[in-house]
C-alpha cells in the first residue's frame, strides 16, 4: 500500500518545488521512492501471474519513473514532478505499452494499453482493426471493462478519417483513435488500503485483453 506519509510529501513537494527545499528534505523523498518500490514489486508479483508477458524478475525499481522533469524545451521550469508514475511494460518492451499506475493526491488512476503509439504502430493497429475489429469490440464492450474504464471509443480522435478509411466503416470511432489506453481513477484512501496492490491487479487483469490485442497488431 502508499503510506499516508508518501501523499504528504507529494503536497509539501507542491508547495516548495525547489530545489534547496528537496535537498533539505531529501529524506522523505528517498522513504516515498522506497515506499513506492516495493509497492511496486508488490504488484508486479501479481501481475506477472495474470499477464505472461510480464517479467516477474523485473527489478521493481526499474518501473518507477524518474521524478525529475526534462525542462529544456517547457516553460515550466519547476525541476521535480508532481507525482510518483509506475510503468510495467510487457514482451520485449520496446513499445510504450503495458500497464501504468499514476500516485498523486487526489488526482491518482491506473490503466494500460498503448498511449499515442508512433507513427507506424498506429498504423499496424488500425490494421488490425480493419480486419479484425469485432475482437477489439468485444473486449472494450465487455461488461467488466465498460464498469471500469471510460468510454473507450470516446478518447483524443483524429478530426477526420485516417487515410484509407471512409466514414461509413464500421469501425470508424475505433480507427480515429490517438491512443488505445484504459485508465481507472483512485483515491487516496484506494491506494492506502491494505489490499491496495491486490485490487490495482485486479484493475490490470481487465486491461489484459486489450494489450494482448494490441501486441497482435504489432506482430
Amino acid at each position: 500500500m502508499i503510506k499516508p506519509e508518501t501523499f504528504d510529501f507529494l503536497k509539501q513537494l507542491v508547495e516548495n518545488n525547489n530545489r534547496d527545499w528537496f535537498l533539505d528534505h531529501k529524506d522523505l523523498y528517498e522513504q516515498a521512492r522506497e515506499n513506492v518500490i516495493g509497492f511496486a514489486g508488490e504488484i508486479l508479483t501479481l501481475l506477472a501471474k495474470i499477464d505472461p508477458m510480464v517479467n516477474a524478475d523485473t527489478d521493481p525499481k526499474k518501473c518507477v519513473m524518474r521524478i525529475y522533469r526534462d525542462v529544456r524545451f517547457s516553460k515550466d521550469k519547476t525541476p521535480y514532478k508532481n507525482n510518483f508514475g509506475i510503468n510495467f511494460k510487457t514482451g520485449n518492451g520496446n513499445a510504450e505499452m503495458g500497464y501504468y499506475l499514476h500516485i498523486q493526491p487526489v488526482a491518482s488512476f491506473a490503466g494500460g494499453g498503448y498511449w499515442m503509439p508512433s507513427a507506424d504502430h498506429l498504423k499496424s493497429i488500425r490494421q488490425e482493426i480493419d480486419y479484425n475489429g469485432e475482437a477489439l469490440k468485444k473486449i472494450v464492450n465487455d461488461a467488466s471493462f465498460t464498469d471500469t474504464f471510460s468510454a473507450f471509443d470516446q478518447q483524443d480522435q483524429l478530426k477526420n478519417n485516417p487515410k484509407g478509411y471512409e466514414a461509413d466503416h464500421p469501425n470508424i470511432n475505433l480507427l480515429k483513435l490517438k491512443s488505445y489506453a484504459a485508465v481507472h481513477p483512485l483515491s487516496d484512501k484506494e491506494l492506502m488500503k491494505k489490499d491496495a496492490a491486490n485490487n490495482i491487479a485486479e484493475l490490470f487483469a481487465k486491461v489484459c485483453p486489450l494489450n494482448n490485442f494490441l501486441h497482435q497488431a504489432l506482430q
